[in-house]
């Protein structure tokens, strides 16, 4: 493509006389591109268009892809190759994506719905949680400083529930939004999250990966918030209920289940009526229902794992409960690990091993949880069997052309000479590839060396001289001039041996013919 000041230069030469090989050596440009410039078959500053050879094959590729979508992608190269198509194999696949020539399996989408849990359903409620933290909590309740409330409400309702949380960590987080929710009686499309490290990346304002999961999980999308929330039970729609209404109350010897029933009662004082809706089929107006999502029947299975430390009568202390350990470990470091889906939790020394394995109590039920325990499992107990339907299988055997292809592929053939069939490479990049001379029929000879253009000597002793040729080298006069002689030497050490026979007779034919 030539630029603008190269197609003015070559304007102005053109009109001084030059040539268009001058212009195109003084240019340092193809001879054909500067020509074509001139002669105003191209625009100045616009690339002329690259062919897509695809497009002739396209119908082709509907038809077999329509009647088998899984068809492997490479039987379908093999097949359109020996129509006549041009190119390899990395440029035909980028075209069926560039083309969307694939067609979507419908059995195939329905089973990803599935195992991807989406929504059932559009709905227009959202979520907006809000992370509270108060300070200096009860000191039986084990939070540290800080007691951490998550905080839900429906944006369209007003509706709100909240639940007491461990700690601001990823598994504590994900169990305060499943109790949350379940509280709610469901889940909106969407979730609206202010200020939570595991949750959002305050770099990047963007949902982690690894909470996105757990949003998909329960059919949500997250979107990350400006945080307007200053951690105290301030929020951007002015003092939170909590702060007023429930943390005030709270004492130095209210134990945690109680706070969290307490809790649960004012946010069910605070619910008002829901608002009204009109029902357009019947005219009749009626109490708009919650609008809500369903919830899977379990939670998102995060593994809470905390370490304790055992004391001297052999128990471990976990969210208000205490559980045995096997005897002779007083003052052991060990870890407690609980599912979030699983109704018991296990009890692991340092190194993994699993040592107890109990009953979850309820939290803060200052339970003394004893005895033998639940059995532990050598193994990890099978997956359960999938529900869902299973995904479409590849075919190993491609299926047969239907009508529609075969008059495609008829068609094709009929455009496409035959010799150029099963070339799926152009000749200049087949002989690079594959280490071969391009066919000799379309080589053109120099008039300087009387070689065919494009090809080289290849070393001695590579190929065997064929005897046939030799014996036509021989039969040159010896008043050439010493090209043709030089020609039907290098022709002797190539491998076609067919078509340099044929070559090499046509040009002694001319030699002959000029000398007599």
């Amino acid at each position: 493509m030539l630029t603008r000041g190269e197609y003015a230069d070559a304007c102005v030469l053109r009109s001084q006389g030059w040539s268009i090989s001058a212009i195109a050596r003084h240019l340092g440009r193809d001879r054909k591109t500067v020509r074509s410039y001139l002669a105003g078959e191209r625009t100045v500053g616009v690339r002329s268009p690259v062919q897509d050879e695809f497009l002739r094959f396209s119908r082709y590729c509907r038809e077999r892809l329509r009647d088998d979508p899984h068809l492997r992608a490479t039987v379908l190269f093999d097949e359109i190759v020996e129509l006549g198509y041009p190119s390899g194999y990395s440029t035909f696949t980028r075209a069926l994506r560039k083309h969307e020539v694939r067609p979507a399996c419908e059995h195939c989408q329905h089973t990803h719905r599935q195992d991807d849990m989406s929504p059932p359903g559009p709905t227009d409620e959202e979520v907006r949680f809000d992370w509270l933290s108060f300070p200096d909590p009860p000191a039986q309740w084990g939070c540290g400083r800080h007691a951490h409330v998550l905080m839900a409400s429906l944006t369209r309702t007003g509706r709100w529930r909240a639940v007491l949380a461990e700690n601001d960590e990823f598994p504590q987080l994900v169990e305060a939004t499943d109790q949350v929710l379940r509280r709610l009686g469901g889940t909106g499309g969407r979730w609206l999250f202010d200020q939570a490290p595991a949750v959002c990346r305050p770099a990047t304002g963007k949902a982690a990966p690894a909470f996105a999961h757990v949003a998909k999980y329960y059919g949500a999308v997250i979107d990350c918030r400006v945080c307007q929330d200053d951690g105290t039970g301030m929020t951007d729609q002015g003092p939170c209920p909590i702060d007023r209404f429930w943390w005030r109350t709270v004492r130095d010897d209210t134990r945690i289940q109680a706070a969290q029933d307490s809790l649960d009662q004012l946010a069910e004082r605070t619910d008002g009526p829901l608002p009204p809706t009109h029902n357009t089929l019947t005219g009749a107006t009626t109490t708009a229902t919650t609008g809500l999502l369903d919830l899977p029947a379990t939670p998102f299975p995060a593994r809470v794992c905390v370490i304790r430390t055992v004391t001297h009568q052999n128990l471990v202390t976990f969210r208000g409960n205490l559980y045995a350990v096997p005897p002779d470990l007083s003052g052991a470091l060990v870890e407690v690990r609980w599912r979030l889906d699983e109704a018991y939790l296990s009890i692991a020394a340092v190194r993994g091993a699993v040592i107890a394995r109990h009953a979850l109590a309820p939290r803060g039920a200052g339970l003394v949880v004893t005895g033998p325990g639940l059995d532990i499992p050598l193994e990890r107990p099978g997956r359960s069997a999938r529900t869902s339907p299973t995904p479409c299988k590849e075919n190993t055997m491609p299926r047969p052309l239907s009508l529609a292809a075969q008059a495609e592929a008829d068609a094709l053939r009929a455009r496409v000479p035959a010799q150029n069939r099963g070339k799926p490479e152009p000749a200049a990049a087949a002989a690079h590839v594959h280490g071969t001379r391009p066919p000799i029929e379309s080589a053109v000879l120099t008039p300087m060396t009387g070689r065919p253009t494009g090809m080289t000597r290849r070393p001695t002793g590579v190929v065997d001289a064929d005897p046939t040729i030799t014996a036509i080298v021989g039969t040159v006069p010896a008043r050439d001039d010493g090209h043709t002689r030089a020609l039907l030497a290098s022709l002797a050490r190539s491998a076609d041996t067919a078509a340099l026979h044929a070559l090499s007779g046509t040009l002694i034919d001319l030699y002959h013919g000029r000398t007599r």
